[in-house]
């Protein structure tokens, strides 16, 4: 597969955002904190869903997280600490291969530093 790795603990988690500010500022923090090697921001995101017995619908932001399986307990839980929303969506997805460098620049980018 032309110098692609098959198996990685890498994974790509999905978060909601109000508005672009909210998403960046939570993007910084997660990255700040070797919580996700980066963010991707995704404006123009129209959101249906049930919540509270009745369909919604919103204007949102996606906020496309890269970090490693072993951090996700972490991240989801910083992400609830500091986001608006009463239940954020925090999904991981399996990122099933990729270019091993880039792969390898995420795992570094969110190791914990040792003192």
């Amino acid at each position: 597969m032309g110098g692609e790795r098959l198996v990685t603990d890498a994974c790509v988690v999905l978060v909601t955002c109000a508005t672009e500010e909210a998403a960046a500022a939570l993007a910084g923090t997660l990255v700040e904190e070797r919580l996700a090697a980066c963010g991707n921001i995704m404006s123009g995101v129209r959101s249906i869903y049930r919540w509270q017995g009745a369909v919604q619908q919103d204007s949102e932001v996606l906020l496309l997280l890269k970090t490693m399986a072993a951090r996700v307990p972490a991240l989801s839980a910083r992400i609830r600490e500091l986001h608006s929303y009463d239940l954020p969506e925090v999904l991981a997805l399996p990122i099933l291969g990729g270019l091993p460098a880039y792969l390898a620049w995420i795992e570094e980018s969110t190791q914990e530093l040792q003192e």
